[in-house]
């Protein structure tokens, strides 16, 4: 099965805000500890180990571009 990158969601936004709400009141620490079971719960829910290796790669990917994009505006 091929990692699906398009909203699997009916309701985008609301996704997007429940994950915004499950941090908020959060210290950072607790916060990085919440993302690290949810993606220990998801990557259980998804139950396959080259779905999971393509998702981390392209998470890595996107985060590699993001600092690019910062350091060259500033």
């Amino acid at each position: 099965m091929p990692l699906s990158t398009s909203s699997n969601f009916t309701k985008p936004d609301d996704a997007f805000r429940a994950i915004v709400e499950a941090h908020r009141g959060l210290s950072d620490a607790e916060s990085a500890d919440l993302d690290a079971a949810l993606v220990l719960v998801l990557a259980n829910h998804i139950g396959d180990i080259e779905v999971l290796r393509q998702a981390i790669e392209l998470a890595k990917q996107r985060m590699l571009d993001g600092q690019q994009q910062q350091q060259q505006q500033q």
